[in-house]
């Protein structure tokens, strides 16, 4: 069986400590604090996170609250999440910072048994749509939470001016995990065959990837001696915010550089890696 693209369950421990910890270290203002989440502030995504937990562990028992409405497109989709969310965030603002912090501990090694019990190859609940899948694995799937629990902590430590987790460990395998979405936001786009795109994420936390126009399709390949036919790279920063939404593809790009065939390489900024 080949190994697992993106290994992650054994970070969300990791994080969860991290976030525990920073959680623990704001002063009442702290939790009010905007931040780039827009109309969220700080106890409102430390409440995202929260839902995420107790999502996913109820759906262990098949249950996902009211009934769902019938899914006909992706923006139905984005409008039920959205709409599930801000109701579970108008909820907690009811809850305390502490009472906040001790659900999340109650509920985070629940939440990772949870993930850890699926077969990574077998076929995940929810496809990650953003990538353009149907169908999921399960690794992927996985991947996909850990995103989601790396950016919203990245979102609280950039509120409060704390030490961000933008490091190879904990940063990597989330980047990486968002690539996956750029075949999806390239499948329109007009190229030649085998034209090469070069990204480079800055950084010892981040890396290189070549995407290339294939008879199908883009997709990505391994490093090969092809001259790129454009190249673009990205700081982490701006990397992590630009994915989820936090800035436009216009701050993106005026804060990156790009060479070569720059139109062509612009379109990575329109990469979307959460629903949104």
């Amino acid at each position: 069986m080949n190994p697992i693209p993106i290994q992650t369950i054994h970070l969300f421990p990791v994080l969860d400590q991290l976030l525990i910890e920073l959680l623990r270290s704001l002063s009442p203002d702290d939790w009010d604090k905007p931040t780039v989440a827009k109309l969220w502030t700080v106890k409102d995504i430390a409440a995202h996170l929260l839902h995420g937990n107790v999502r996913t562990i109820s759906s262990k028992h098949s249950f996902t609250g009211d009934t769902p409405p019938v899914i006909n497109s992706y923006q139905d989709l984005v409008n039920y999440l959205n709409e599930q969310n801000a109701t579970w965030v108008k909820a907690m603002k009811q809850v305390s910072p502490n009472l906040l912090i001790q659900l999340l501990e109650a509920t985070g090694k629940q939440f990772i048994d949870e993930l850890a019990a699926l077969d990574p190859y077998a076929n995940a609940r929810f496809s990650v749509a953003w990538a353009g899948e149907e169908q999921s694995a399960n690794w992927f799937h996985i991947a996909r939470e850990y995103t989601e629990k790396w950016h919203h902590q990245q979102q609280i430590r950039d509120a409060v001016n704390k030490p961000g987790i933008i490091h190879r460990e904990l940063f990597y395998p989330c980047i990486a995990t968002f690539m996956y979405a750029l075949p999806y936001t390239y499948r329109h786009v007009q190229a030649p065959e085998n034209t090469l795109i070069e990204i480079t994420i800055q950084s010892e936390a981040g890396g290189k990837w070549y995407l290339q126009k294939g008879a199908d399709g883009w997709s990505f390949v391994a490093e090969n001696n092809k001259v790129a036919d454009c190249k673009v790279s990205i700081s982490p920063d701006i990397a992590w915010k630009l994915f989820t939404r936090a800035i436009t593809p216009k701050i993106g790009i005026q804060n990156s550089m790009l060479g070569g065939n720059i139109k062509l390489g612009e379109k990575i900024f329109d990469t979307i890696a959460v629903i949104a």
